[in-house]
């Protein structure tokens, strides 16, 4: 019975074998193909079988080991992939550990943890701080759409302090529409209201150029002018404060034109006129306004019917102001009708002509050779009446003193980046003397040479040694022109 058994499940797995992988599988091996129903099915055929215990241990451990599956190259064993699991997740993390361990021993997370909390608490207390702040200047705005005349006042100079220093205030202020009230103001009666108006408006209007022009839109201008033909002639305060903004408003150029044609010239001469040397700020400020507005070329007409430039070449010898009026002259000849006013204005070659020898301004020398040699381009009545006025011997002194002017370098003396200057010797410094010396007696025995020519003298005529004893040591002052 026992062979019987061995026989019919031996006949059984081969039949079932040979007829499903009987190319690829070996004598009893079982395919992995079996399922595992199937594999218990014939387990328990073959011990139901009455076969002995030795037998059937025996079959049943051949039978098992064949339908085992092979484990693959990279996989565990089911029994090896759970143990290693279980291990692995009892176990602890060796690098986390050492991480945590680390963070503790360094005390990094309590200092990071204060640095956020300092850094949120800064910026809760910048916003709380920019929230009060914004609401201040929305109450500002509002006392000055009111109707109190003194709150109005009071809020006008506050608005004078906050944007004297403060750019971003004089962006939000304009914003919330306090141009509009404070331009108002200036209808007001009171001194006081009308001075706390101009200067905040002057002061919205620094380095803001959007807020020059939103100024002057809202008719500031027009008031401003205003107050000046009123009746009652305003205040030495309130002249001030308004010749300011006329100086601080003429900075925008698309502003130059409004302000020369509504009358702002004539205004500014007369302050001129009446201002003395205690009110040097206004008189400087009157004057700088002016340059701004002779900028534009539209202006140049009101500055010639203002009567403006027999004034200012008077008062050209003011050495105080004479820099700032010459660059004035400077704008007006860029115009074929401001040419005309400086030609026509009296004395105004000889006031020019005397400023080249002004050799301790040379600024002004400066700027009266430019507006000279603009005057005589293509203006032959202009050129004999400098010649008249002793132009030829001026600039040629001018230009020997700037070719003989000394410089004066140290070989002790260091630069801001600590390189030392270049060391002139006394001995160049004399051979340049000695050139210009020389030059300068070539170019006087040739202008004593075509004085005997047009004096028909004999042409073998010398200079006498006393003469030119003179040349050799004469300066440019002592000229014989």
């Amino acid at each position: 019975m026992t062979k019987y058994h061995r026989n019919d499940i031996g006949s059984l797995v081969l039949d079932r074998h040979s007829t499903t992988t009987a190319t690829t599988c070996n004598h009893f091996r079982l395919c992995n193909a079996f399922t595992g129903s199937s594999l218990r099915r014939k387990i328990f055929d073959a011990v139901s079988c009455g076969a002995s215990s030795r037998h059937r241990h025996q079959l049943m451990q051949e039978m098992l080991n064949e339908a085992a599956p092979q484990p693959k190259p990279k996989s565990p064993p089911p029994t090896t992939t759970i143990r290693s699991v279980l291990k692995e997740s009892n176990e602890p993390k060796k690098t986390d550990f050492k991480v945590v361990k680390k963070a503790v021993n360094n005390g990094k997370p309590e200092k990071l943890v204060d640095l956020l909390n300092l850094a949120e608490a800064e910026s809760d207390a910048e916003t709380t701080k920019k929230v009060q702040a914004l609401e201040e200047l929305k109450r500002l705005v509002k006392d000055l759409q009111v109707e109190n005349e003194e709150n109005k006042r009071v809020a006008a100079s506050r608005v004078r302090l906050l944007t004297k220093e403060d750019p971003e205030t004089r962006v939000t202020l304009a914003m919330l529409g306090t141009i509009p009230p404070l331009v108002a103001m200036l209808d007001f009666e009171d001194s006081d209201s009308q001075i706390a108006a101009l200067y905040a408006l002057l002061n919205l209007g620094i380095g803001n150029d959007p807020n020059k022009a939103a100024i002057v839109k809202a008719g500031a201008v027009h008031k401003m002018l205003k107050l000046i033909e009123s009746p009652n002639e305003p205040s030495q305060s309130v002249s001030d404060a308004i010749i300011a903004n006329f100086l601080g408003l003429s900075a925008l150029d698309s502003n130059k034109p409004i302000i020369g044609s509504s009358g702002a010239i004539p205004f500014l001469l007369k302050t001129l006129k009446s201002l003395d040397k205690k009110r040097s700020q206004a008189r400087h400020d009157a004057l700088r306004a002016l340059y701004n507005l002779s900028i534009s070329p539209s202006n140049i007409c009101f500055i010639l019917e203002a009567d403006l430039i027999p004034f200012l070449l008077n008062t050209l010898g003011d050495m105080e102001v004479s820099e700032r009026i010459l660059a004035i002259l400077s704008n007006v000849v860029s115009t074929p009708e401001g040419r005309k006013g400086i030609s026509v204005a009296p004395e105004s070659f000889p006031i020019l002509v005397d400023a080249l020898n002004w050799t301790d301004s040379p600024g002004c020398q400066e700027k009266a050779s430019y507006i000279l040699m603009v005057m005589a381009h293509k203006a032959y009545g202009d050129r004999q009446a400098m010649i008249e006025a002793g132009i030829v011997s001026s600039l040629l002194e001018l230009t020997l003193l700037a070719v003989s002017a000394p410089i004066y370098w140290s070989s002790s003396l260091t630069n801001q980046y600590g390189k030392e200057y270049l060391v002139v010797e006394e001995g160049m410094m004399s051979e340049e003397k000695k050139a210009v010396k020389q030059l300068v007696q070539q170019s006087l025995q040739n202008n004593m040479k075509r004085i005997v020519n047009r004096a028909n003298l004999p042409q073998d005529f010398v200079p006498s040694e006393h003469l030119k004893s003179r040349t050799s040591s004469s300066t440019s002052k002592s000229l014989p022109f």
